[in-house]
């Protein structure tokens, strides 16, 4: 029955997968995990090229995108394969976002030291601002032990991780080093950042405000950071063209794997299916690697675009991988 239930939890995606815990990018949709790969891919062009960035999956299965020097929010409907935008505020130049499970759209201000609450159904912006200013990067929600969705964002030359309160909109910062850039939330709550400019992981105690840190060796480079549904962490080594497991609660590496392009190819965004598959792309070479941590294989797919440039990535509820490729102008997805 066990083996019933398992086989259960890893074809079916979401409905079965700790329905508390988001993981993967931590942006409140479950991930789900497709039964079979196919390798697969489909892009769209989006109406606003403009260095878009970082999709976002939505409660109704849409997804959304920064649209970073056009400044707005677009939404692709994956039903009708249609999008729509809305424009914000002068100068607030969206970075990362999410869409929390009432359907807003939330997304840091890199232009004008923000976050930014958007209400599709209304089109309202509202803008709250973080105490130091800054360069408010990547942003995920924790939902860890029944929090009310509180999100924490890494400023990046600002060197802070801040926490935005959702009910109040108090924003709280905490000051780090190292140019924080991807960070996602363990299973305990505490708040993991990827400190690029100085090869070591940050660790966040909320309940203290403390930052701990754990050395990822000489010019890794650590980019982004994804939770499994098993608890661990894996990293991107953008320079060292490395993948690693990072055990959250022993605060050490497990293992470093090799990146199938090697040194020279660029691992950017990572995140983790619901059956625990890794998938990291390596943005010099066009490719999504994705890595069996069971058999320890990579399985490479190219992608049709040369020059995509994504810089974030997601698993939606069914399973499917979506990027943005910042440079070609084309939102994609592998199923």
């Amino acid at each position: 029955m066990r083996n019933i239930l398992l086989l259960l939890v890893i074809c079916a995606g979401p409905a079965l997968t700790a329905p508390t815990f988001a993981g993967g990018s931590n942006y409140n949709t479950v991930p789900g995990a497709l039964r079979q790969v196919q390798g697969k891919v489909t892009e769209w062009p989006v109406p606003t090229p403009k260095f878009a960035r970082d999709p976002a999956p939505a409660p109704d299965g849409n997804i959304y995108i920064a649209v970073m020097a056009g400044n707005r929010i677009a939404r692709f409907d994956t039903k009708t394969k249609t999008f729509n935008e809305w424009a914000l505020p002068d100068g607030a130049q969206p970075h990362g976002l999410l869409v929390d499970a009432e359907g807003i759209v939330w997304y840091t201000g890199n232009g004008n030291g923000t976050i930014g609450r958007l209400d599709p159904k209304t089109g309202k912006v509202t803008e709250f601002r973080a105490p130091s200013g800054g360069d408010p990067h990547t942003l995920v929600i924790d939902d860890t032990g029944g929090k009310a969705g509180i999100i924490w964002f890494t400023v990046q030359n600002g060197q802070r991780i801040g926490r935005l309160d959702r009910t109040t909109g108090k924003i709280t910062e905490y000051k780090t080093s190292g140019n924080p850039y991807g960070l996602s939330i363990d299973k305990s709550g505490a708040v993991w950042f990827c400190r690029l400019g100085e090869e070591s992981l940050g660790r966040l105690d909320p309940a203290t405000g403390q930052i701990t840190h754990l050395e990822t060796g000489s010019g890794s480079r650590p980019r982004r950071i994804a939770t499994a549904p098993d608890g661990m962490l894996w990293v991107t080594l953008y320079g060292n063209g490395k993948l690693i497991k990072v055990d959250p609660q022993a605060r050490r590496i497990v293992k470093e794997y090799a990146m199938p392009a090697g040194r020279g190819g660029g691992p950017y965004a990572v995140t983790v299916d619901a059956a625990g598959r890794v998938w990291a792309n390596e943005i010099d070479t066009d490719t999504v690697a994705l890595f069996e941590p069971k058999t320890e294989a990579f399985r490479v797919i190219a992608l049709p675009s040369k020059n995509t440039g994504i810089r974030k990535a997601i698993i939606d509820a069914q399973g499917r991988y979506w990027y943005m490729g910042s440079h070609n102008g084309k939102l994609g997805m592998i199923e």
